[in-house]
């Protein structure tokens, strides 16, 4: 059986096929409702390799075929069949995937693919929509840096580059040309990592980097016990203080400092007036933790450099956060509001967050505190009949009170799962900022592979 999806997007071809062939685009393309996790990408597209992850134990083994290899025009990728780790996929699930471009006009290209593969077209769909919405979403990103005045790509240090947040962003980074070296814990691999010791990095630790991406830190989900919190606090602050440090003595070292920071700067409880950057620091835990972790970086802003607070709400995204875990309960047909419902719900869609950490490395009118949320806040209970209208189920198993507090505790539950906090991107919007998902179901449908015709 062969499969075909095609679609036109408003680029060169020689862009769109650059982008095919830089790293992270196989991260980019793949799905993130998917069951897979990359081991390792090709590094060609003629004869390159790439491992898969899969359930159970599987491994798939993707292999380009040399001879279906058009420079411009087209790449094929098979399952391999002489790999013992690909032997028990490639007996039930044959797959052969052909990848067609073509000029259309004088700056479009029509994007085709073929699948051979017994799996149906209504599986196969929504992965192909999903793949040629994010190529063309992606592309046209970097292509309004290069309109803002983007003459070349950035070499750019990422600290947490293998969590949710950072995963992303590195594909998309690279994907657009920039070099993108992880600053790792563990002993390096390879000229793109340098390792980092978040309580005494090396003095060259930034030398030659245009600019530093902060997001590491210690996770906020889990009960709010004297040792969790004091794991969020120091993971965060001091380690921010030193790289900011490093960054203000570097000789060639970077012009911008972006770092992960929180809505939860605003308190837990923000009440029914919208929230922007300007609004007061609340009340609570998390509230004085991010007010330390965003003056950590004094040191670099009284050197000169540019620093961008990344403000961030509840991240949309079925590998991580809150989604990962309603996912699953929702699907069931077991899920519903929290508490009374009443909640505010800031929330971001990942790749709407991919692209403002992009915009705060290129736009040099960005600085200081940027609310990383969609333009449209809505409540818990709102949050919950999305999501289960996406999903196609029902939303009437609430979540009482109690069950948060006995996974968190009396504080933890406050300051998460109870928290109501409306806030509004108001610095992105008065830069005209483009969302991808400006609206919840929209974000929900791409996140998921819902996708309605």
């Amino acid at each position: 059986m062969a499969i075909t999806h095609s679609s036109v997007v408003p680029f060169p071809i020689d862009d769109v096929f650059d982008w095919h062939r830089r790293p992270g685009a196989f991260s980019r393309l793949s799905p993130p409702w998917l069951p897979a996790h990359i081991l390792r990408e090709s590094d060609s597209l003629q004869d390159g390799q790439a491992t898969l992850r899969l359930p159970g134990g599987l491994t798939w083994v993707s292999r380009h075929d040399p001879d279906g290899y058009l420079p411009r025009h087209q790449f094929i990728d098979e399952i391999a069949s002489d790999t013992i780790a690909s032997v028990p996929l490639n007996a039930v699930l044959p797959w052969r995937h052909t990848h067609q471009f073509s000029q259309v006009g004088a700056s479009s290209t029509r994007i085709t693919d073929r699948v051979e593969t017994p799996v149906g077209s209504r599986t196969l769909r929504p992965m192909f929509v999903y793949r040629h919405r994010q190529l063309a979403d992606d592309l046209a990103a970097h292509q309004w840096a290069k309109d803002f005045g983007l003459s070349s790509p950035l070499t750019i240090a990422v600290t947490g580059a293998s969590g949710l947040v950072g995963s992303a962003l590195c594909a998309f980074l690279t994907t657009g040309g920039h070099r993108v070296i992880r600053l790792v814990r563990r002993s390096a691999d390879g000229p793109d990592e340098r390792q980092w010791n978040p309580t005494a990095p090396d003095a060259w630790l930034l030398e030659g980097v245009d600019a530093l991406v902060h997001l590491a830190g210690h996770s906020i989900a889990g009960r709010f016990s004297p040792a969790h919190k004091r794991a969020i606090r120091d993971s965060r602050i001091e380690p921010t203080r030193l790289l900011s440090e490093l960054a203000a003595a570097a000789t060639n070292g970077p012009k911008t400092l972006v770092t992960a920071s929180a809505i939860g700067y605003y308190g837990a409880n923000g009440g029914e007036k919208p929230l922007n950057e300007g609004s007061a620091q609340g009340d609570g835990f998390l509230a004085e933790v991010v007010a330390d972790w965003e003056a950590a970086t004094q040191p670099a802003t009284q050197a000169g450099i540019r620093v961008v607070h990344v403000r961030t709400g509840i991240v949309q995204s079925p590998l991580g956060g809150t989604l990962r875990i309603f996912r699953p309960l929702f699907t069931l047909g077991v899920g519903g509001r929290t508490g009374d419902g009443r909640q505010w719900l800031s929330w971001i869609d990942l790749d709407d967050l991919t692209d403002i950490y992009h915009r705060a490395l290129v736009d040099t009118a960005m600085a200081g505190p940027i609310n990383a949320v969609a333009p449209h806040p809505v409540r818990n209970a709102e949050y919950a009949h999305t999501l289960a209208h996406v999903l196609k189920r029902p939303a009437v198993f609430p979540v009482p009170s109690l069950g948060p507090r006995l996974v968190l505790g009396a504080e933890g539950a406050r300051e998460l799962a109870e928290a109501s906090q409306k806030v509004i991107p108001a610095r992105l919007q008065q830069l005209n900022h483009r969302f991808r998902h400006a609206h919840l179901e929209s974000s929900l449908r791409h996140q998921l592979g819902r996708f309605s015709r």
